[in-house]
């Protein structure tokens, strides 16, 4: 039996132990790297020549749907199933666009999680159901990539002034934005809007 190497990226420590405790009792899957941040995914994918990444969303550094666009890029043939404690929708099928083989929340049992990974490995797409019905029924982000990024940018309180600075844009073009977003969710200010996009999981 070849072994499947897998990279394991998650913050929690904890999680993330008990996640390798779990799936390294599998016979054929061998967890052969560790990482607590997005950004650290990709150079560990490539030291430890793996088969499978399995990528939690929320990472400090970088989220895993965009560690999951870097690892198509560069590494297309590395299989990538993502897992979230958050069933948003948004979530899955902006990580499906970026190229994710899997979709899962995070407390299906470990032999699920287990069977997704040898599933993509044998060229198949896993979804979690209860979220594919949820996102065909939510439609996709009416935000540009642009809205989208300044809602994000302002999203810790940021005042144009600061968001302008951060994203080299002028204080005018991030009002137009901020209120185009504002209006496409239908909020009442910016707060509003944040909140709705996140919950939704389209930032």
């Amino acid at each position: 039996m070849s072994m499947i190497r897998l990279l394991l990226a998650e913050d929690q420590s904890m999680v993330r132990e008990a996640l390798a405790a779990l799936l390294g009792l599998e016979p054929d899957i061998e967890v052969v790297a560790q990482v607590a941040r997005g950004d650290e995914v990709l150079a560990a994918a490539r030291a430890h020549d793996i088969d499978v990444a399995l990528l939690d969303i929320e990472m400090p550094g970088m989220t895993g749907i965009d560690a999951t666009a870097e690892l198509r890029r560069d590494l297309p043939e590395v299989k990538v199933v993502v897992v979230t404690t958050f069933g948003r929708p948004g979530y899955l099928r902006r990580a499906m666009e970026s190229g994710a083989d899997a979709f899962l929340v995070k407390d299906a049992p470990a032999s699920q999680l287990a069977e997704a990974v040898r599933k993509v490995l044998a060229g198949e797409r896993v979804i979690d159901p209860t979220l594919a019905a949820a996102a065909l029924a939510d439609g996709a982000s009416p935000l540009t990539e642009r809205e989208r990024e300044v809602l994000r940018t302002a999203a810790d309180g940021s005042t144009n002034a600061e968001i302008a600075a951060a994203l080299h844009l002028s204080q005018g073009t991030v009002r137009n934005y901020l209120s185009m977003a504002i209006q496409k969710m239908a909020a009442r200010n910016r707060a509003e809007a944040v909140r709705m996009a996140r919950e939704k999981g389209w930032l």
